[in-house]
């Protein structure tokens, strides 16, 4: 009891409204980027997975360059170097976040699409393709659909770490989660609890997104089979 006599949950409180501004921008950016990171690895697992060399080598290459450094060394080139450069002008950290979080995030799932279409047999491809449909009929029709049962969990994966390192926006005075509980540490000289319910914040956005993703993987599942009706007369 001592330890939690301790605690000052009074300062949490008085920047509850704050704090829910931190969280409401904490889901926005881990949306935004998740989903602009989705479509954009898409082409690029498509793109690793081409012929082509002139379509190969930029995404592989792309692919590389992002999983190999650090997303907080991403943000700050982003923010203090790439749009000042096209813009000639730093822009809010909003744009910054976004886009700092869309390449990152694009680049792992790249590798998640790209695993999940090799793991579809080469036999499907085939099979679709002596059926009539063009290449990408056969991916869009057939593969993909196939292979998307198999990346649901570990793009729910790539959604949780986002959702974490969406914190890392804080650099860039992100006013997130973290950046809320730094205001608050800086404001009271307490650090035990604004940190300890940062942590708690992340938590229980992390546990909720599992239980969707739980739900998801559950609903498109081969083995899933929706629950008879009761009163229906079987055949």
């Amino acid at each position: 009891m001592e330890l939690f006599d301790f605690f000052r949950w009074d300062i949490i409180w008085n920047y509850r409204e704050l704090y829910l501004k931190g969280i409401w921008a904490t889901i926005l950016l881990t949306l935004s980027g998740y989903v602009g990171g989705v479509f954009l690895g898409l082409f690029l697992g498509l793109g690793q997975m081409s012929k082509n060399k002139l379509i190969y080598w930029p995404c592989k290459i792309y692919v590389d360059i992002f999983r190999g450094t650090p997303m907080l060394v991403q943000l700050l080139l982003i923010h203090l170097a790439l749009i000042p450069t096209i813009f000639g002008h730093a822009m809010s950290w909003w744009v910054s976040g976004i886009v700092g979080l869309v390449l990152n995030s694009a680049a792992y799932n790249a590798e998640i699409f790209r695993a999940g279409i090799l793991s579809i047999d080469k036999g499907q491809m085939e099979a679709a393709r002596s059926l009539g449909l063009t290449h990408t009929q056969a991916m869009r029709k057939v593969i993909l659909p196939q292979a998307f049962r198999r990346m649901i969990p570990p793009l729910g994966n790539e959604f949780i770490a986002l959702l974490k390192d969406s914190s890392l926006v804080t650099v860039i005075a992100g006013a997130e989660i973290l950046y809320v509980s730094k205001v608050v540490a800086g404001t009271y000289q307490r650090f035990w609890e604004p940190y300890l319910f940062a942590a708690f914040l992340y938590l229980v956005l992390t546990y909720a997104v599992t239980k969707l993703i739980g739900f998801v993987e559950k609903r498109v599942s081969i083995e899933y089979t929706p629950r008879k009706k009761k009163g229906r007369a079987e055949t």
